[in-house]
């Protein structure tokens, strides 16, 4: 039994989200990259896009209009027509500015050679994921941050606890013996937000020699928009890295604001604490800031609450 794409409540929000990647080779990243961001801007589409030889990968956020113009952009570049998005709905922009940036790669794994158009692991539809990952048999990794999976993930997963993906390579190939040490071969079902860290980390999993990988297709958000809350084996919220900062089941925004100092999720229980201070610090990164690097950040809370004052954006630097 699957859900409805939008509930009635969500089809009222005026903005429309997506996330969106694909793995294809671009030979001229600027050439893509010019164009792309004048469109962008010029029809009020705020987000951010990062192209790289290897693909397209990015969240953005806009009117249904201006989307459908920008997605029929991208989908007539090179290796583009099945371009993979994730459609959900929000009250008001959840992104303050439009970037669109060339890097060395659209998700950095940073294991040169590994390539998701060679090889990849079997995608699971989420109407079917319940019954893999129920396996006794399956091993099921979560390829998230430590801080994302703090916030939710799906039941008996195993938490790298990896502050970066560019730590999965090392971690999986030291746990790589321990995990199939059963003397057996183990099923491996990974996942992640919208499926792309997978595409990267099942590749990468294969490449080390493991043949049965597999991986949530559509990532954790096509999970948590199809498969009904009383059948689901998610446990928590989802993480997003927009203005929303989670989402529930059904693709609601969750109970969960942010950090302005660290970017990490804040809860109920973290702003209750002695080290949390709007804009300024929480319980995860106090001890990581200096004092003058906290009255900057301040001086920046302050600015930002008097252009809110004046119906405006406090942007900060650009960067």
């Amino acid at each position: 039994m699957l859900m409805s794409d939008h509930n009635l409540t969500e089809t009222t929000l005026p903005v429309r989200v997506v996330a969106l990647y694909r793995f294809t080779p671009f030979e001229d990243c600027e050439a893509i990259r010019g164009p792309l961001a004048k469109l962008c801007c010029s029809l009020g589409i705020r987000g951010i896009l990062l192209l790289a030889h290897e693909g397209i990968n990015g969240t953005i956020a806009g009117s249904d209009e201006a989307m459908d113009r920008v997605l029929e952009h991208i989908r007539v570049l090179p290796g583009c027509a099945d371009l993979e998005i994730k459609e959900s709905r929000a009250a008001e922009l959840p992104f303050l500015r439009m970037k669109v940036r060339v890097k060395k790669e659209i998700v950095t794994m940073g294991v040169p050679g590994v390539d998701p158009l060679a090889i990849v692991g079997t995608y699971v539809d989420p109407a079917d994921w319940n019954g893999l990952i129920s396996d006794p048999d399956t091993i099921v990794i979560d390829t998230r941050n430590d801080y994302e999976v703090a916030v939710g993930t799906f039941h008996g997963a195993i938490d790298p606890q990896i502050a970066t993906f560019r730590e999965f390579p090392d971690w999986f190939r030291a746990k790589r013996d321990e995990l199939v040490a059963q003397g057996r071969k183990p099923k491996v079902a990974m996942f992640c937000t919208g499926g792309i860290r997978c595409e990267k980390s099942t590749a990468f999993a294969r490449a080390e020699g493991v043949e049965d990988v597999f991986h949530l297709k559509g990532g954790i958000l096509k999970y948590l928009e199809t498969v009904p809350e009383n059948e689901s084996l998610w446990e928590g919220e989802c993480f997003v890295f927009d203005q929303r900062v989670t989402v529930k089941h059904g693709l609601e925004q969750g109970r969960y604001s942010v950090c302005h100092a660290c970017r990490r999720p804040v809860s109920d229980e973290d702003k209750a604490s002695p080290l949390y201070e709007e804009g300024v610090s929480c319980p995860a990164c106090h001890d990581e800031r200096t004092e003058a690097q906290r009255r900057r950040y301040a001086d920046r809370e302050h600015q930002s609450r008097l252009a809110a004052q004046r119906g405006t954006h406090h942007l900060g630097p650009a960067e």
